[in-house]
């Protein structure tokens, strides 16, 4: 598991920010609430692949237990996939091709692509009937054009988004900043999230705690999810 350790500065301000309050979002409507999990799929979590994450298979039992109990207090779960679609109108390029290098570009590309074994969720995760599963082909779900989430959560009256998944610097962190900015109420969850390392994982969370989320381990999600249902 990461080392949660957010710079001192950023934490003091986001608390300015807040008007001195450690979290903004402690009250809000279960039945409106969404848990989303980004890309916890086999390509990232499964040993040996070209994009492993080992700490994500870390964080599964952590991402169940908020699954458990939001959907137990009828919030929804989300799975989100992150998939390679080369038929899609505009071919992400500028990543696949220009950025990332061969053979990791090829093999990621393989990996993303549907009907490819890695391209699915990992088992390990608690799938109940009733959760979404919904593909995106960019690092955000909310990118117009790439993906149906937003319309799935205005389907559902979702105001508020819980993030976990992976990696925390890529997608997770790109999907929570574009949350925010489409008017959800983020709260992104400190040890439900993993990236290759510890820097890169505390550097999202002190950029995200400033201006776009609250940052809280999955103990303080579980105990706001049952003060709400109270």
């Amino acid at each position: 598991m990461h080392k949660t350790d957010i710079n001192p500065v950023m934490l003091e301000r986001g608390r300015w920010n807040r008007d001195g309050r450690d979290q903004a979002f402690t009250e809000f409507d279960l039945s409106k609430t969404a848990l989303l999990v980004v890309d916890m799929q086999r390509a990232y979590l499964d040993e040996g692949t070209c994009a492993e994450v080992p700490v994500a298979r870390e964080i599964v039992p952590n991402v169940n237990a908020i699954a458990a109990a939001l959907r137990e207090a009828g919030g929804k779960v989300i799975f989100i996939q992150n998939t390679y679609d080369g038929s899609e109108p505009v071919v992400w390029t500028s990543f696949y091709r220009n950025l990332l290098g061969s053979p990791f570009s090829t093999d990621l590309v393989a990996a993303l692509t549907p009907g490819n074994p890695l391209h699915d969720l990992a088992p390990q995760l608690d799938r109940q009937e009733g959760d979404l599963v919904v593909r995106k082909t960019r690092f955000s779900g909310f990118t117009p054009g790439t993906s149906r989430l937003n319309e799935e959560l205005q389907a559902n009256g979702i105001e508020t988004v819980i993030v976990t998944g992976t990696l925390t610097n890529c997608c997770s962190e790109a999907t929570a900043r574009d949350a925010a900015q489409m008017n959800y109420d983020v709260i992104f969850v400190s040890d439900a999230n993993a990236t290759i390392t510890d820097e890169e994982h505390n550097a999202t969370l002190g950029n995200l705690y400033v201006v776009y989320a609250d940052v809280v381990p999955t103990s303080e999600v579980l105990s706001l999810i049952s003060a709400n249902a109270a």
